[in-house]
């Protein structure tokens, strides 16, 4: 186990520890920079013919990593290299960015939870070896708390539910409106993009609360 490892368990059982003892709900933060989750077929015709990617480090939630991989986004108005794909591969390929990384490409995508591409905008993605037209899949991730079947007990939350979390400090605010992802393969934590980190001056492993 890494010591960044140990740090979030540690973290995440405080977390569950306090909401039992107080009935407080607090949750750590890990801030999401731009990455593309990529299917099958894609990652052949950007890397090569029979390519597997490859594991860079484990991420917080379980089965996900970042792969060693990465690839160029060009949009109408600007690039931008070197985005990180992540693992494993998908159904669909998808591409989550902020809302400042749109303004440079010259495309405005929704704000949408991750999935949920239907109607979203396409974007060429440069790679190693070939280029993809990727018809739909571009979004900017909607803010969401990740959180297991038996945490989510704890906490009183379910799949679905929105909520709203408190942010202290120099720059406190409230989110609003975050959505609740619960179920196996999830683990205690609030995804947000660096705009919305940037602007409640949070960083990964930051602890907020949510609001009951």
């Amino acid at each position: 186990m890494t010591k960044e490892e140990l740090t979030r368990l540690i973290t995440v059982d405080t977390c569950l520890a306090v909401r039992e003892q107080t009935g407080q709900g607090f949750v750590p933060v890990g801030v999401s920079n731009r990455h593309v989750h990529l299917t099958r077929k894609d990652v052949e015709q950007l890397f090569g013919p029979g390519y597997r990617l490859h594991v860079r480090k484990a991420l917080s939630q379980p089965g996900q990593f970042a792969c060693d991989e990465t690839v160029d986004l060009v949009g109408p108005r600007g690039t931008i290299e070197r985005v990180r794909v992540l693992g494993p591969e998908r159904k669909a390929t998808q591409i989550e960015i902020s809302l400042t990384d749109a303004a440079k490409l010259g495309i405005t995508p929704p704000v949408r939870m991750s999935g949920d591409i239907a109607g979203s905008p396409g974007i060429l993605l440069r790679g190693k070896t070939g280029n993809v037209e990727a018809k739909e899949g571009l979004i900017v991730a909607a803010r969401h708390i990740h959180i297991s079947s038996e945490q989510a007990k704890i906490y009183g939350l379910k799949n679905g539910d929105l909520v709203r979390v408190r942010v202290s400090g120099g720059r406190a605010l409230v989110f609003e409106e975050v959505a609740v992802r619960c179920g196996d393969g999830h683990d205690l934590e609030m995804h947000i993009d660096f705009d919305e980190a940037n602007s409640a001056g949070l960083a990964n492993g930051s602890i907020v609360e949510i609001l009951y």
